[in-house]
């Protein structure tokens, strides 16, 4: 065995061999061992083992001519494996905590949502439901943080300097990632630490990648957020603030994006946020228990329909789905491209200071949400009928000055808005 190492080390050593310029030239090898011993293989170069057979049968493959077929075939895999998920179109009420979900799917710079409400009222099922309806991105195929070929800002080092360099990216197209962060997850989870693996085999350290990798152009979810651990409040809003994850530790100094949007829900008796991070959440949704008899009985009915037969459900569901998906992918297409008047900005800014709402994020996010629900509604300018569907949602939570103080349901930011826009 010793023998069969050491010839294996020397020939991936030996430069007459192995030259590191034509690695590229074999991007994908599949190996198939065989009886005997062997580490490593590159280029179709056979080791010896035993006596004389070859260990390894070598099978060269072209990334650009399979890749979308390989892709497909792991989506599909991955749909079939999957646990099934509640519609989105199948939700019972609840309309103003859809449309913040669908607002910040529509613009993720809007900046997440935070859903408060009554326990047992479907905020953890609404928001994993929304898992169908996300839209597909461009990502640099193989890149652990979903980068982004055409925006710097959302590229990893390593992505960034082969465009620096001049290297053609492979570019694959994969669905928003939806990424729940557990109340019990450590820190070295979430940020990323040392790859134990490599520094054991290899002896060289590496990083490994965490939750906040995973989430980058993506989702964020923590359900009952008022209870996460001080210490990942703070990883959370230093990441929300930046766009950046960076961890230093074990002698590892790196930085990658994490552009995500942050989406918890929590019931408001178990107590609230810290103002830090509850002006981070773009938007905030309040949600009640449904008190109309009728309704409630079509909901016990749908979720009853679902638990017996989800496929079934699903299926019966598939076109409203579908024209759903259809209408997220127009509005964001069409939303760089939707107007909103000064006028009208003038306005939501003398709403903003009026309310006294502490900075300009209240500002920024209502003519964000504002023009996201014009181009949900196919329309090109926003109207101020628009400005007032939105603007309880994005200003309500950046109201309270007391920490004891209970969060505004909205009224108060509504007779300011009908104050100010007459």
């Amino acid at each position: 065995m010793a023998s069969v190492l050491g010839t294996s080390t020397a020939i991936l050593a030996s430069r007459s061999l192995v030259s590191p310029s034509l690695k590229p030239a074999f991007p994908s090898i599949s190996i198939n061992p065989g009886q005997g011993y062997g580490r490593k293989l590159y280029g179709g170069i056979g080791i010896q083992g035993r006596k004389g057979r070859p260990q390894f049968h070598i099978a060269v493959t072209n990334v650009a001519t399979e890749i979308n077929s390989v892709e497909q075939a792991q989506k599909l895999a991955a749909k079939e494996s999957q646990r099934p998920v509640f519609p989105f179109a199948a939700i019972v009420g609840q309309d103003e905590m859809k449309l913040c979900l669908l607002l910040n799917v529509i613009d993720p710079k809007i900046g997440g949502v935070m859903i408060m409400g009554d326990r047992g009222t479907g905020k953890s099922t609404t928001v994993r439901s929304l898992v169908d309806l996300l839209p597909e991105i461009r990502v640099v195929f193989g890149d652990p943080y979903n980068s982004d070929p055409e925006d710097p800002e959302s590229m990893g080092i390593e992505v960034r300097e082969k465009v620096v360099n001049g290297e053609e990216l492979t570019i694959t197209m994969t669905k928003i990632n939806m990424v729940d962060l557990p109340l019990g997850a450590t820190e070295d989870r979430v940020c990323g630490t040392i790859d134990i693996e490599k520094a054991l085999t290899e002896g060289v350290k590496a990083f490994e990648p965490g939750l906040l990798a995973k989430a980058n152009r993506g989702i964020l979810y923590v359900d009952e957020v008022n209870l996460l651990d001080d210490h990942l409040v703070d990883v959370l809003l230093d990441s929300a603030a930046s766009g950046w994850n960076t961890v230093e530790r074990e002698g590892i100094s790196i930085s990658h994006p994490a552009r995500f949007i942050l989406i918890g829900s929590g019931n408001p008796e178990e107590g609230e946020l810290r103002p830090q991070l509850l002006d981070r959440f773009g938007m905030h949704a309040q949600v009640g228990t449904v008190r109309d008899a009728e309704l409630r009985v079509k909901i016990v009915e749908e979720r009853a329909r679902f638990d017996k037969n989800p496929k079934e459900f699903r299926d019966s569901y598939k076109a409203e789905q579908e024209k759903l998906q259809q209408q997220i992918a127009s509005a964001r297409s069409s939303l760089s491209s939707v107007q909103i008047d000064q006028d009208l900005k003038v306005k939501i800014s003398k709403v903003c200071a009026e309310l006294n709402v502490d900075g300009l994020r209240g500002d920024i996010v209502t003519n964000r949400a504002a023009k996201a629900l014009a181009a949900l509604k196919g329309r090109d300018k926003v109207i101020a009928e628009d400005v007032a569907t939105v603007i309880p949602n994005c200003l309500r939570h950046r109201l309270r000055k007391d920490p004891l103080e209970s969060i505004d349901s909205g009224l108060l930011v509504i007779e300011k808005f009908y104050e100010v826009f007459g």
